[in-house]
């Protein structure tokens, strides 16, 4: 888990919208079994694409005003970021390849 760290609401504007890479964020929850199975897939994507894309972890139960900002309404929601825009929206637990396929371009 060398890659993937954890954002706060007070750290995602300066770790997340200023950041110079593409940064994927997590928005998860302990108690979400979906959002713990995305875990691993995230922590391999972090390692794989270490230098060209961050991936961060924010829990929406600890952090809910970043979570709300951004319209999140189901668990788990990952949001890309690139040059601090909202570039895609991916919801539910799915495989790497498909995270891949729809981040793929930006990175």
């Amino acid at each position: 888990m060398a890659h993937l760290h954890e954002v706060t609401d007070a750290s995602f504007e300066q770790q997340v919208l200023q950041a110079e890479l593409p940064t994927l964020v997590d928005f998860w929850a302990k108690w979400c079994a979906p959002c713990r199975s995305m875990g691993p897939i995230l922590e391999k994507l972090a390692d794989e694409q270490a230098g060209k894309l961050q991936v961060v972890k924010l829990d929406v139960q600890a952090n809910p005003d970043t979570a709300a900002r951004h319209e999140v309404m189901n668990l788990p929601t990952l949001l890309l970021f690139v040059g601090g825009e909202m570039r895609e929206r991916l919801g539910g637990a799915m495989p790497l390849a498909r995270i891949m396929q729809k981040i793929g371009p930006y990175l």
